[in-house]
């Protein structure tokens, strides 16, 4: 006999305290039911059950045996669960928040080329620079770029970017270039008014040492595109990730301000809720921007 239903049969004797209603639950006949609790007991030499006119109760093996088939149970159940969603084809309407600058430049790009592999899936995606609060909003993903804190959600790192300090080439010809994170004190500091440090940039410089840098520019901005903008029309020195300042380094129209400290750098996350298995939806598109992000390193984000 198989050896799951002998295990189901049994727990179901147990949780209903008798043969009758366990075949009930089970769809089968109370015969079967013992046939398949008495093969159990043969197979393993023991008697888990005591039997009255009345009454079925377990013994103390039976108990102990109870407990792990229970968790058994529930595993197999969890894993035809899973099989079943995996085969599912990914439909429906998902619905993810994402950095403004990191939104339009980055991922409006890959969420088209999603929606043209995935035509049964809807995304309505809402760009903000604040940190959502993904459940209680009801967002099915979010687009994190930092350190993450602590939280119920799981998360999945999809490629790295680096903190860049940058600024025009005539705001350094006029001001000069600094030499030392020191030096940043005399300088005009445009700030991302969305930090997770506050007023503070949090630097290494060039032997790993970590400073805290107080900034109060002219220019306080909670978007990337924005501040970088400002850095171009020479108003100061700004900190961006480099899929925002790479082209505009490259292209000369920045440059890049103290360049041999230590790395910055800063994950790119897809956070979702925790708990069971994603819907094929959800699990297509992280897949997807994994596969599509994949090789996205802190220098190599292309136009």
């Amino acid at each position: 006999m198989d050896r799951l239903t002998e295990m189901e049969a049994f727990v179901q004797v147990v949780d209903r305290g008798g043969f009758t209603d366990a075949a009930r639950k089970m769809g089968v006949s109370k015969s079967a039911v013992s046939k398949h609790v008495a093969s159990l007991e043969a197979r393993l030499a023991v008697r888990l059950l005591n039997r009255t006119t009345r009454r079925v109760i377990p013994t103390e093996l039976g108990l102990a045996y109870y407990d792990r088939v229970r968790s058994v149970l529930a595993g197999a159940q969890e894993a035809e669960i899973m099989v079943t969603a995996m085969q599912a084809t990914p439909s429906g309407s998902l619905r993810v928040s994402a950095p403004v600058s990191f939104g339009v430049s980055r991922l409006s790009a890959a969420v088209a080329r999603f929606l043209a592999a995935y035509p049964e899936v809807d995304v309505n995606m809402v760009l903000d620079d604040r940190f959502v609060e993904v459940v209680a909003e009801g967002f099915d993903m979010a687009i994190r770029i930092g350190v993450l804190e602590d939280s119920s959600l799981r998360a999945r790192k999809l490629a790295e970017a680096r903190r860049v300090l940058a600024a025009s080439p005539a705001y350094l010809a006029a001001m000069g270039a600094p030499r030392t994170l020191d030096d940043l004190g005399a300088h005009r500091l445009l700030h991302y008014s969305n930090a997770a440090t506050g007023n503070f940039w949090r630097l290494r410089g060039p032997t790993g040492e970590e400073r805290h840098i107080r900034v109060g520019g002219r220019l306080t901005a909670n978007n990337g595109d924005s501040l970088m903008a400002a850095a171009e029309a020479g108003l100061g020195i700004a900190m961006l990730p480099s899929f925002i300042v790479g082209e505009a380094i490259a292209a000369g129209r920045l440059v890049e301000v103290l360049p041999n400290r230590a790395p910055d750098l800063v994950g790119v996350h897809a956070l979702y809720p925790a708990g069971g298995f994603p819907p094929p939806k959800l699990r297509a598109f992280v897949d997807f921007l994994a596969e599509h992000f994949r090789g996205h390193g802190p220098d190599s984000w292309p136009p």
